[in-house]
């Protein structure tokens, strides 16, 4: 991530970028004790993954370009979401990880974000 934010630059992204890095300043203060669960929101689908920054590798992951989501009419919307949260919190139990650091990746805690949160607290994950 570059530390550099260029003057072409969106101001919405400009502005997700600053948010990104206060709330990567919170993540360092754990980074190692506990995985961190990451969301990326693109215009077409939602992508979630589980990620062990000591290690550096990827625990568990789920996106909405999966199989499982071929019967939703749209996959960026709050029901696609929420099956997504459930699907990673499914995924993420199944492998023994109880214990999350959400990293919602400067977007802000509203909407389809909230949703995937809240979903995969319901399916067993604690952050």
């Amino acid at each position: 991530m570059s530390n550099k934010i260029r003057t072409n630059t969106n101001p919405r992204q400009v502005i997700r970028i600053q948010k990104k890095e206060r709330i990567r300043k919170k993540i360092v203060r754990h980074m190692g004790s506990i995985s961190r669960l990451v969301v990326y929101r693109s215009n077409k689908f939602m992508y979630a993954q589980i990620v062990d920054d000591l290690k550096g590798n990827t625990l568990a992951q789920a996106n909405t370009q999966e199989d499982s989501f071929k019967s939703l009419k749209s996959k960026k919307n709050l029901e696609a979401a929420k099956l997504l949260g459930s699907l990673i919190g499914q995924r993420a139990v199944e492998k023994k990880i109880d214990r999350v650091l959400f990293d919602r990746n400067g977007y802000e805690y509203h909407g389809r974000v909230k949703a995937l949160a809240e979903s995969a607290r319901e399916a067993g994950l604690k952050f």
